[in-house]
């Protein structure tokens, strides 16, 4: 059985920074891509960023050049550093992996980031 289990979640205030993690557990065989997911209230959950095996990355406009996106292939784990957080951040955060072999795509239970005005 595969799970991943998010982590970091929390109350920050306006300006402040957060990590998230995510790890990986089961045989899932072999992880291509790993991304970071987020829905607030009234909104469909939409991509924040992702990374593949290889290190490349990608970012939501709304996050670029405030978030940090990285990965452990050996802990099977992904980050989310999140810095200089607003409002508009606060949503309930999903990681998620996708097997290389098998193209199957397996997420977490979520963790919460609400940031105060």
């Amino acid at each position: 059985q595969v799970q991943l289990v998010e982590s970091g979640g929390g109350l920050v205030q306006a300006g402040g920074s957060l990590r998230l993690s995510c790890a990986a557990s089961g045989i899932i065989f072999s992880i291509n891509d790993m991304n970071w997911y987020r829905q607030a209230p009234g909104k469909q959950r939409e991509l924040v960023a992702g990374i593949t095996r290889g290190g490349s990355t990608n970012y939501a406009d709304s996050v670029k050049g405030r978030f940090t996106i990285s990965r452990d292939n050996v802990k099977k784990t992904v980050y989310l550093q999140m810095g200089s957080l607003t409002p508009e951040d606060t949503a309930l955060y999903y990681c998620n992996a996708n097997s290389r072999i098998t193209h199957l795509a397996y997420w977490g239970q979520g963790t919460q980031v609400t940031v105060s005005s």
